[in-house]
């Protein structure tokens, strides 16, 4: 009974760690108490997992033991393919806030399981098991496991994490159970140099062609859905805080300082604001111009602050208390580069036809980086 529990959730473990689930954890934790993200995962989690089970047992008491056996195997290669796979944006979360935290994350997670290997993890574990409840609390216990993990530790250091590194270990657990459980159900006949190099083959070139899409994203400079998800609200605020402290020239440079009537000192001023507060609720405007002292800014460091406000803009665009304060931040930018503020839904390329229109340079500049 102990040995099912623990395989179980040592499976959904592996399985999960930098998965799409486990990153919808991490971003549901940067909107509600960790105590809320987890019930829901608990919820959605042992709803999901529970068909899984049940459906399962149901079916192998009708299979023979040893076929049963050649399936699970299968099926843990499939799943180690699988988990090279590039995962895409996932916006499960959307059209269920209404629901409430627990609820919303509960049913995201219901959701975004079905179909998902996790589930057919769980069904292809509890076909010949004895205990068909206890693969279903060890399966549930994998997934709280991982969301605790991906709450409390990715959002410290996961944007240091290597997603390929992650994929491996799933890759490498799955590979090796399923190649060991193919080894002993196969009749021998079928064990040969043979089909043990076409076997090898397939795995390397499978593997290969879904590595790819990754390597080329890293290539590119691309975060990874993991390293996306670590960046929270408050890590790009301080972020900004300190950039707009380098913007600053200094009184040396730059004069007596001038505080709110500075569009340095305002910014800095609505980013404390937005800290502290988690809104801003007083955003640049262009007719604020008025009130600005004139004054002399690092031009090229307000060019690398907007690079990267436009970098997390369109990482979290769907988010709207990002999106808000990203914007707000972006036009205090565009005001100490243009003397005014542009407008941008989404569309990067159209956004940088304005700046084109501004200034062809720093269009260029943006352009490399994104």
């Amino acid at each position: 009974m102990l040995r099912e529990y623990l395989q179980a959730l040592l499976f959904i473990f592996i399985a999960e760690m930098g998965d799409k689930t486990q990153i919808l954890a991490m971003m549901f934790a940067t909107k509600y108490k960790m105590s809320q993200v987890l019930l829901g995962v608990l919820i959605g989690s042992f709803l999901n997992h529970g068909v899984a089970v049940l459906f399962g047992s149901l079916i192998g008491g009708m299979i023979p033991a040893n076929v049963l056996q050649i399936i699970a195997g299968s099926a843990f290669i499939f799943f180690a393919l699988w988990s090279l796979k590039e995962d895409d944006d996932e916006d499960e979360e959307e059209g269920v806030r209404k629901l409430g935290p627990v609820f919303t994350v509960a049913a995201a997670f219901f959701i975004g399981e079905l179909g998902d290997k996790t589930q057919l993890t769980a069904i292809t574990l509890s076909v010949d098991a004895a205990h068909p409840f206890v693969i279903l609390l060890g399966t549930v216990s994998g997934m709280l496991l991982t969301s605790g993990v991906g709450i409390i530790v990715g959002s410290k250091i996961g944007d240091k994490i290597p997603e390929l590194f992650m994929k491996f270990i799933a890759y490498g657990l799955f590979l090796v159970f399923g190649s060991m459980k193919l080894y002993t159900s196969l009749p021998e006949h079928y064990i040969n140099i043979f089909s043990v190099s076409g076997f090898i083959v397939f795995i390397v070139i499978c593997s290969a062609f879904l590595i790819k899409p990754i390597i080329d994203k890293k290539k590119k400079g691309e975060k990874s859905s993991y390293q996306k998800a670590a960046m929270t609200l408050h890590d790009y605020m301080n972020q900004m805080k300190s950039n707009f402290d380098n913007i600053c020239l200094g009184e040396n440079k730059c004069g007596h300082c001038e505080g709110q009537n500075c569009l340095v000192g305002y910014t800095k001023d609505m980013i404390k604001e937005g800290i502290e507060q988690g809104t801003i609720t007083n955003p640049i405007e262009t007719d604020s111009r008025e009130v600005w002292a004139k004054k002399a800014f690092d031009h090229a460091k307000i060019v690398d602050s907007l690079k990267f406000t436009l970098k997390y803009l369109m990482d979290n665009y769907k988010d709207l208390q990002k999106r808000d304060m990203s914007n707000a931040i972006r036009n205090s930018l565009e005001m100490a580069l243009f003397e005014e503020t542009l407008e941008f839904h989404g569309d990067i390329n159209m956004y940088l036809e304005h700046i084109k229109e501004k200034n062809p340079f720093i269009m260029e500049e943006l352009r490399k980086s994104l």
